[in-house]
């Protein structure tokens, strides 16, 4: 398996939002109802799943994420009730809920719906979308014009050196800015924010639309779903592309424990079997998604 390091992920260990922040889920085989998730195990009962309980677009509490979808989604194919075990993912999330099981205890869940492809902690299925950082700006302020991240960087230079750029500490972003001659312009946000109240979104809603910053630079999932929410502004979602030695784009799988490798086969069984089911709930995100050549699609 690749390491965060070779996938060009953020090497933390500590936190699995830091990694999605800096960057900021066979017929034969299912058709029959419940299905055991080992061969040879109990039928399954419920699909335990686990997750952020506020860590939107991808779940929360209320089940209003895409994860949250996608999981109702896999439980409806496996016949049984979904059953999550929440905890935040700033603080050694896989730790605290895949791997986490008391003595003479079942473990606490079963699957991570959202994980980046390569991610050491977790035996990651096959990826389900790749999505890229993208650039958020408010329409009518003088960015219209910028519809690629080149055509950003052909601003006249004392339009971009005027411009405040929040983003991630220690994300593509910061290599970005320093490669372009733009750290200047920078306003780093810290990656892991032990503040509950400051959530992934939280740059665009309380920063970018009160001209705080003029340019946001978040990753996909994130800035496409906080500017779709508002409503007094249009904001502008720019896909970015990769650079030589600037990775933007990143895949993203599900995760089991290591050591179970019929579960993961049924998980990777239902992303074979629902990816237009998959695509639709990405869609309904507003996720920016790009092919293996790296071009955006378009929905």
């Amino acid at each position: 398996m690749r390491t965060l390091a070779q996938t060009g992920v953020p090497a933390s260990r500590r936190s699995l939002r830091a990694l999605l922040v800096a960057l900021g889920t066979g017929a034969a085989l299912l058709g029959a109802g419940a299905v055991s998730a080992n061969e040879g195990a109990p039928p399954l009962k419920e699909l335990k799943v686990c997750q952020d309980p506020a860590n939107m677009p991808f779940s929360n509490d209320k089940g209003e994420g895409l994860e949250n979808r996608i999981a109702e989604l896999f439980a409806g194919s496996l016949g049984v009730p979904v059953k999550y075990y929440s905890y935040p993912q700033r603080f050694a999330f896989v730790r605290n809920t895949l791997r986490y099981k008391l003595p003479g205890e079942d473990f606490r869940c079963d699957v991570m719906l959202g994980v980046p492809a390569g991610f050491d902690q977790v035996s990651g299925t096959k990826p389900y979308y790749r999505s890229t950082y993208a650039l958020v700006f408010p329409k009518g302020k003088g960015l219209d014009g910028v519809k690629t991240g080149e055509d950003f960087l052909r601003l006249d230079p004392a339009t971009l050196k005027a411009l405040k750029i929040g983003l991630y500490d220690k994300s593509p972003a910061s290599k970005w800015l320093a490669r372009h001659d733009l750290v200047d312009q920078g306003v780093p946000y810290a990656t892991v924010d032990v503040v509950a109240e400051h959530y992934p979104g939280w740059m665009i809603d309380n920063d970018l639309v009160k001209g705080k910053i003029d340019v946001a630079i978040l990753w996909g999932p994130v800035a496409a779903y906080y500017a779709s929410k508002i409503k007094d502004m249009e904001l502008v979602v720019v896909p970015l592309k990769s650079e030589p030695g600037i990775k933007f784009d990143f895949e993203i799988a599900m995760g089991v424990r290591y050591g179970e490798p019929e579960w993961k086969k049924q998980i990777e069984t239902l992303i074979d079997r629902h990816k237009d089911d998959l695509d639709r709930i990405l869609k309904a995100y507003h996720v920016p998604l790009v092919d293996e050549q790296l071009n955006p699609i378009v929905y």
